[in-house]
Order: structure tokens, then sequence, then C-alpha cells
């Protein structure tokens, strides 16, 4: 059986952040071949290109994370109607210099959750796009926009009987993009 690792790339840095509580939740609904290696955003300087020729530690540290992985999990909130800054900077750190682009091949799923009624529709719309920008294969199917909800999460920190049933397809469907497409490149 192949195993295959998944960078986990969460948008939010809040302590108490619903999108982590959103990816463990996912990462417990996985298959057994996977693994996971969850990302350090928050100490990521901001993307200057002066800086290309002598990235800083944290900066190495997530190319690594990104290089070594075989697929990446993009769980984020949407901070107005867009990519939250943190994930965009870190993104931006991990595509440059453009030669060396560390997210080029790499199958993705993008989810989150939010308060609002959106979900997280319109960061989602943008991540597609910078992604397929950079080369990703991301996963278009199924969408997931969650709206936080009684139910979403049970008292464990897993997938609540609400939304239990609605996550693991969209594990199982995440799992099988990952298996048809991880190392294709």
């Amino acid at each position: 059986m192949n195993r295959y690792c998944v960078a986990v790339v969460t948008g939010s840095i809040r302590k108490d952040s619903l999108n982590m509580r959103l990816a463990r939740a996912l990462v417990r609904l996985a298959p057994g071949e996977f693994d996971f290696d969850f990302v350090r955003i928050d100490d990521l300087p901001l993307y200057n290109a002066d800086e290309d020729d002598s990235r800083a530690e944290p900066v190495l540290r997530l190319k690594r994370q990104i290089e070594g992985a075989d697929a990446v999990l993009f769980v984020s909130p949407e901070y107005n109607r867009s990519i939250p800054g943190v994930l965009k900077n870190a993104i931006d750190q991990g595509s440059r210099p453009p030669e060396r682009n560390s997210w080029a091949g790499k199958p993705a799923g993008i989810i989150g959750v939010s308060t609002g009624r959106l979900g997280t529709a319109l960061c989602q719309q943008h991540l597609r796009n910078t992604l397929a920008y950079l080369d990703m294969r991301v996963m278009e199917q199924p969408e997931a926009f969650i709206q936080l909800a009684e139910g979403l999460f049970d008292e464990d920190g897993g997938a609540g009987p609400a939304s239990r049933k609605f996550l693991q397809g969209w594990v199982d469907h995440f799992a099988a993009w990952v298996r048809e497409h991880a190392r294709a490149g």
C-alpha cells in the first residue's frame, strides 16, 4: 500500500481557529495510508523579492514541508471576501523564486468554515485562481462552503453528527484525488 503525506495549510492563525478544528476533524476521517503534516505559517516574514537569495529559516522550513508532501490541503476562513493575508503570504513565499515554486504539480484540496452565510466561497474562488497559476492540481468537486452550525464538531473535536456524512464524503473524494494525481508530475 502506498503512503501519502499531505501538508495541511490553515489560513487562520487564531489560537481557537475554527479552520484548525475543521482540519483536525478531517484528518480523523482520512484513510489509514494518509499522514498529515501541519505547516506553520504564523512566523513567516512578509514576502520581499530582495530576500529571494537569502531566505529566512521559517521560509525554508515551509518550502521543505511543501516539497516533501505528496499533496496539500488548504483549510481557510474568508477575510473580506478573499484569501486571508497570512495565507497569501505563505503561498507567495512558497512560490518564489519562480524557478523554485514549491507548490508546482501538487494535488490540492480546498475547504473552509466561516460564521457567514456564504461559508468560504469567495476565498476558495480566489484561492483556486492563485493555485491554478502556480500549477497545482486543485480538486474541483465536491465544493465545501461550510457555515458554522450546531453539530459541526462533536465534543472530542471530530466531525459532529450533523456533518460527519458530508465531511467523510469530501475526505473520500480528496483521498481519491490525491491517489490519482500524487507523484504524477
